[in-house]
């Protein structure tokens, strides 16, 4: 299998800077270079810069990032503020450690292009242990950093990613990504651990969604493979449900006399909690009190088809979707689902 079928096509991840959008295109394969191949005069301006913006981030210093980053992202620096907001508990007092940092070249770079970005050293089979693979479109003719930070405190461990823009001899912040490692205090290796008990137990859904939260625990960012994410992937193929809604088709759930068409079925944290979420369209979701019922009729059919899911998740979020975009979600914890 290669890089690109190894993307990660169906991964939610936390706020995702509006630079760098994952959207469809023609491959044209771009130029990468690692931190080794780098010239030690780059490879300083580039680590000064990304730990800059780290200590503003772990500061909440958003007016100074605000002012560093580049004018698409100044314009529109929300989405920042709000994810720095989100873990700055987590990141209070962190110490850095630079995990490694990339040069991508797309000074050819053209309109509706799909870039691909292979980093470090790749055999026959594909990636090896210190390389990468970057995948993104309509990104602008230009010089980028990936700058990859582990961001470790008393109160949390988080991934914090930075995407910077070269502009004359300055590194301006052009995208900024931060995930917690951990789930509930559990990693990527947890989560594989358990996705390949429910797989032994033949508990396939379960073990299917746990695949996903390894994969999405192993990456930092949403438009980067690596070769533990590629063979987290291969591994979790394996495991694929059919019965599931996927790429973009609906899975029947028959209630009673009712037949629900679900869109979507997908672990979330939700606080400390690991919940399973599932979405269905719905007629009309005005009347609060039918949209309700129906989302708890979706609960118990749901966990009547799929009873291994009792054991796997905190609870389960139904959340009912009309034609006009409108949604009404119910969350009920496993025990209250009966």
């Amino acid at each position: 299998m290669g890089p690109i079928s190894r993307c990660f096509k169906d991964q939610l991840y936390c706020m995702a800077i509006a630079l760098l959008a994952i959207l469809s295109g023609n491959a044209r394969a771009q130029t990468c270079r690692t931190a080794n191949d780098m010239d030690p005069a780059l490879r300083t301006a580039i680590t000064n810069a990304g730990q800059r913006y780290f200590a503003m981030a772990v500061k909440g210093d958003t007016v100074s990032l605000r002012q560093s980053a580049i004018t698409s992202l100044a314009s529109d620096f929300g989405g920042v503020q709000n994810t720095i907001q989100e873990h700055q508990p987590a990141m209070a007092g962190a110490q850095p450690s630079l995990k490694s940092f990339f040069l991508l070249n797309a000074e050819d770079a053209t309109p509706n292009q799909r870039a691909e970005f292979w980093c470090g050293v790749f055999n026959k089979n594909g990636q090896t242990a210190n390389s990468a693979a970057f995948y993104l479109d309509n990104l602008p003719p230009g010089k980028y950093a990936v700058v990859l930070i582990d961001a470790n405190s008393p109160k949390g461990q988080v991934m914090f990613s930075e995407v910077l823009q070269q502009a004359g001899s300055d590194w301006k912040l052009g995208g900024l990504y931060i995930k917690s490692s951990q789930i509930a205090g559990h990693d990527s290796d947890w989560f594989l651990a358990q996705a390949r008990q429910y797989k032994a137990k033949g508990q396939m859904h379960n073990a299917w969604f746990y695949y996903r939260e390894a994969r999405d625990l192993s990456s930092p960012l949403p438009f980067m493979t690596t070769l533990v994410t590629d063979n987290l992937y291969d591994e979790s193929e394996a495991a694929k449900p059919t019965d599931l809604p996927a790429e973009g088709k609906a899975a029947d759930l028959i209630s009673g006399t009712t037949s629900y068409k679900l869109r979507a079925m997908f672990p979330q944290v939700v606080g400390n909690d690991l919940d399973l979420i599932v979405t269905y369209e719905s007629a009309n979701v005005s009347n609060t009190n039918i949209a309700y019922q129906d989302n708890v009729n979706v609960m118990k059919a749901l966990l009547t088809k799929f009873p291994e899911v009792r054991d796997a998740f905190a609870a389960v979020l139904a959340r009912a979707v009309d034609t006009s975009g409108r949604d009404y979600g119910t969350l009920l914890a496993m025990k209250d689902i009966k």
